[in-house]
């Protein structure tokens, strides 16, 4: 399985437009982040985690040709906005397939609207299978996917679990029970927004304390803001096994 890490940066992304933080004006590509999403590629499958706002821009960094499915976490936009560039894909493949939670299928529908018509549409319109998916496995392909409820603030939100690889993002709080299905994890992706708290995501301290809760072998730290810090800085202070991700990092397993 190779895990290419598309962008890793927070709902603005780094750099902040117009922003004279000293992060936002680093000249370090890995503190230059897009917005977060991650492609996941195996045997004869790609599958794309969320569609941010950057994905064009993303896709033309890889030499991906095609996707068989997109799952979304949740309907915000920095997660769901460049769904409209999955267009290419369309005309190359065919109607693409989505899968996401009832409550993220309707928000999409009322948001791009001209996507989900059924009559009269605009020629050159992209077109989707929407999937609808509760917190239980599913199948895409051969390939069983696992979903992992966590919460964004008091918004439900799907983490998502392929073999020994999860990836988890907007997260602020995990229960007993969905930590169950993180058992015995080689790779485990998580959001770590910043240093200070927040009200609907993971601070470094919080993430790294999640990080030892479920003990993978390793893991890897997005959804990150400039409030962060430098990354090579932040990853001098973290445990040998915990990476900061960066835009582009290829991981396999």
């Amino acid at each position: 399985m190779k895990v290419t890490f598309l962008g890793t940066g927070t709902s603005q992304g780094i750099p902040i437009i117009g922003s004279t933080h000293p992060v936002c004006l680093s000249t370090n590509p890995k503190d230059k982040r897009l917005r977060v999403s991650v492609l996941i590629e195996w045997d004869d499958l790609s599958v794309l985690i969320d569609c941010s706002p950057d994905f064009r821009q993303q896709l033309l960094r890889t030499s991906c040709t095609k996707i068989d499915a997109v799952l979304f976490t949740h309907e915000h936009s920095d997660h769901t906005a460049g769904i409209d560039d999955l267009r290419p894909f369309y005309f190359r493949q065919g109607n693409l397939q989505i899968f996401a939670h009832d409550r993220v299928l309707n928000a999409l529908k009322q948001r791009f609207g001209y996507i989900f018509k059924t009559e009269n549409k605009y020629p050159g319109v992209l077109s989707l299978e929407t999937h609808s998916i509760q917190n239980k496995f599913f199948y895409i392909g051969h390939k069983k996917i696992l979903p992992i409820e966590v919460f964004h603030h008091k918004l439900p939100v799907f983490g998502f679990r392929v073999g020994s690889f999860a990836y988890i993002t907007d997260a602020k709080t995990v229960s007993d029970t969905e930590l169950d299905k993180l058992k015995n994890l080689d790779v485990l992706v998580v959001n770590a927004l910043r240093i200070e708290p927040h009200l609907s995501h993971f601070n470094l301290e919080e993430a790294l304390a999640f990080i030892k809760k479920v003990s993978p072998k390793k893991a890897y730290l997005t959804h990150i803001s400039h409030h962060l810090g430098f990354h090579d800085e932040v990853q001098k202070t973290l445990p040998q096994s915990v990476h900061l991700a960066y835009d582009q990092l290829e991981i396999y397993l």
